[in-house]
């Protein structure tokens, strides 16, 4: 099967591109390959960033410890929770 390519269009000023250029050229790879791998290597940082974090230990052992604690009972949402609807 063949690989499929999807265009991604963009204007910008000649002075970016010509420090696109030169960045690209510092490379050796053209511009189409820089801005793929530039942008790329954005993405999964903003996609990291979001979801995965590092803790120190201590903060690390408070979160672990909120996961694992037994849930707080609250005595009025359990009274919502088995109210019965208007409807019913």
């Amino acid at each position: 099967m063949a690989t499929k390519t999807a265009p991604i269009n963009m204007r910008v000023e000649p002075s970016v591109r010509d420090i696109i250029d030169a960045a690209a050229s510092l490379m050796k790879l053209d511009r189409t390959v820089f801005i793929q791998k530039a942008a790329l290597a954005e993405a999964h940082e903003v996609i990291s960033n979001h979801r995965d974090f590092i803790l120190a230990e201590q903060a690390y052992d408070a979160f672990e410890q909120a996961l694992t604690a037994e849930p707080i009972k609250d005595k009025g949402m359990n009274e919502l929770l088995n109210r019965k609807s208007p409807w019913e």
